[in-house]
């Protein structure tokens, strides 16, 4: 059987990311319109995970995002065996916008919610919909900010009659302005590597090709006590209170990454030429998760394919000086997140001195060069 990747399920990332760059592109002329307002566009901010505008005293940071089709697996086990996990789908949707938006060190202060359904009878499931919109209060409660409001249009022929397109944005700030992550790193700078729950809300498309492809379909068992389709489940970690806590205790966030699309090449998501070594695969006492073994098994994806499309237990990511590595662990043990340091940010050069980005990773022998991740215009 042919192995499954991204684009033969459909999902093209270079055409996703050439339009991305096209936006870019398109959306700097409009920032001349900012002057009438007082507030200005920070350099470079554009390719960023989340947008900011700044003020004489603070940032204003803003981030629109989707939560994939996470839920098209929940809509699955529900018609399977009437388990309802859309509990788990609203904190997922709230930590796919959250998640982006303190890449910037920015703390969320209002989130809105976007639910596009075909066909309004899909709110008459009054369980479901009762436990999508706790599953968002939920995370928001987690996010430290309030549900400020939404939508819920109705879109017949455009979505299908019995599925719902999840997404949203959030308003933060960040204040004082000091606390902006802005990407300043040097040679010798530490990587710190936070867990993920599962393969959060990313490789979710491929998934669901390959539930097609089992006997059991979403019903194949990953252990003895949870199928595939529970498995890819698992609610999204939202990393919002290791951001705060980082700011309070006074350590100097250089960068910050939230593992989504294109897995570990995320890790370089700065234009500038540097190596991310990548030492350490996950940290002590910090268990695999079966589902990533269960994927490469079942959809014939070697370790640089696997690596190279999901988060593979790592949610988020933050460079910090050496000095405060050990403190940033600390700070996410005590929020209840495990972290470990996972590598070192070193100068990049080639064997012939030029400049060069990637993503090296020592144990699996696997390098990602800066052309395999083109986001910016």
């Amino acid at each position: 059987m042919k192995p499954l990747d991204y684009h033969s399920s459909g999902v093209n990332y270079d055409v996703l990311d050439e339009f991305k760059r096209h936006c870019q592109r398109s959306a700097a002329t409009t920032t001349g319109l900012l002057a009438k307002h007082g507030v200005t566009e920070p350099a470079g901010i554009r390719g960023e995970s989340a947008y900011l505008l700044e003020t004489p005293d603070e940032y204003i940071a803003h981030v629109e995002e989707g939560l994939g089709t996470k839920n098209l697996v929940a809509d699955a086990l529900l018609k399977l065996t009437g388990e309802c996990h859309y509990h788990a789908i609203g904190v997922d949707t709230v930590a796919s916008i959250v998640n982006d938006l303190i890449t910037v060190g920015a703390l969320p202060l209002s989130i809105a919610m976007h639910a596009a359904v075909g066909n309004a009878s899909w709110f008459e499931n009054t369980n479901r919909a009762r436990d999508l919109a706790e599953g968002f209060a939920e995370g928001c409660r987690q996010s430290g900010a309030v549900w400020g409001g939404g939508e819920t249009p109705a879109l017949k022929n455009l979505v299908c009659d019995d599925t719902i397109v999840l997404a949203g944005s959030t308003l933060g700030r960040i204040k004082p302005k000091e606390l902006r992550i802005a990407g300043q790193l040097q040679a010798g700078d530490a990587m710190v590597f936070l867990a993920s729950s599962g393969i959060h809300a990313n490789g979710l498309t491929l998934c669901r090709d390959l539930a097609s492809r089992l006997p059991q379909g979403y019903l194949t068992p990953v252990t003895e006590s949870q199928n595939f389709a529970q498995a890819l489940l698992a609610p999204t970690r939202i990393y919002v209170p290791f951001i705060e806590a980082c700011q309070e205790a006074g350590i100097q966030l250089k960068y910050a990454v939230n593992l989504t699309g294109h897995g570990w090449r995320k890790l370089m998501r700065l234009d500038e030429p540097w190596i991310y070594r990548c030492k350490r695969l996950t940290g002590e006492g910090i268990p695999p998760l079966p589902i990533f073994d269960f994927i490469a098994q079942h959809a014939g994806l070697d370790a640089k394919g696997m690596y190279g499309t999901f988060n593979m237990g790592l949610g988020f990511a933050v460079y910090v000086s050496p000095v405060d590595a050990m403190h940033c662990v600390g700070i996410a043990r005590q929020v209840g997140l495990p972290a470990w340091i996972g590598g070192v940010i070193e100068q990049g050069t080639d064997a012939a001195g030029k400049p060069r980005r990637a993503v090296e990773i020592e144990q699996l022998g696997i390098a990602f060069e800066g052309d395999s991740l083109q986001i910016r215009a």
